[in-house]
């Protein structure tokens, strides 16, 4: 049976879908996401009954870039299995050379119970990666 609670999906338009398409394709998975949707400009990764979707800017509308502190979304925040998941993600982030937000706060920026990683996408969409309790 198909949940009706929860989000249905979520699209963003992206500057570069190759960019974004190799830096998703490897932590959606990782965070429980799969493939669910390709086609020449876009793709999605689905969990349960919700889904992102990722769009490629047409030409027209490039000329302004991304910028979480305006108006508009400002980040995804997605759970982690584990606090584990959590560094071993570090890890995999690092051999990538993606640079993290607040590291000289890491693992507790969002506060003192809340454990979590953030970093930026190819566009600068703060992702963050939060364990549970």
């Amino acid at each position: 049976m198909t949940s009706t609670q929860g989000f249905h999906h979520i699209e963003m338009n992206v500057q570069n879908l190759r960019k974004t398409k190799g830096f998703y394709e490897w932590l959606l998975p990782e965070l429980g996401f799969s493939l669910f949707q390709e086609w020449e400009k876009g793709f999605s990764y689905k969990i349960e009954s919700s889904y992102l979707v990722f769009v490629q800017t047409e030409e027209l509308y490039k000329d302004i870039p991304f910028h979480r502190k305006r108006s508009g979304l400002n980040h995804l925040a997605f759970w982690a299995k584990s606090r584990a998941q959590i560094e071993h993600l570090r890890v995999q982030l690092k051999k990538k050379n993606i640079s993290f937000l607040y590291e000289d706060k890491f693992p507790f920026a969002g506060g003192e119970n809340h454990y979590a990683l953030f970093f930026e996408d190819p566009d600068r969409l703060k992702i963050e990666i939060v364990a549970p309790r």
